[in-house]
């Protein structure tokens, strides 16, 4: 029924610009937050950045502030991971995820999830 979709991965230099769209399939009127996490080989999926959908108030992860910029269109249900001044610890693959509650900071709080898109950034 409702299906999150990412895209926008691929391969960038050390330095490089990257941005992840997320399009949710159908409409959800209680939509509460969107997320970004990420993955790296043998690591354990970590929270990158949230945006609460209502208010458009945003959150992130230490390792990521002042290079990513999380956004939201409401009419297209989309959120967008803007990702400069990448750096090689920042390839993982990315997730998407939506929330239907009333938290936005850790895995349990979203509901629907994206299959993932690969982020690779070379030296």
């Amino acid at each position: 029924q409702v299906q999150v979709v990412e895209s926008g991965g691929g391969l960038v230099q050390a330095g490089g610009s990257l941005r992840l769209s997320c399009v949710v399939s159908r409409r959800l009127f209680s939509i509460y937050a969107m997320a970004w996490f990420r993955q790296a080989p043998g690591k354990e999926r970590e929270f990158v950045a949230a945006i609460n959908w209502s208010g458009g108030s945003t959150y992130y992860t230490d390792s990521v502030k002042g290079r990513f910029t999380i956004s939201r269109d409401n009419a297209k249900i989309t959120a967008y991971l803007q990702m400069n001044s990448l750096k090689p610890e920042d390839t993982a693959v990315y997730y998407c995820a939506a929330s239907l509650g009333n938290g936005l900071g850790s895995l349990q709080d979203y509901n629907y999830w994206g299959q993932g898109t690969q982020v690779t950034v070379s030296s």
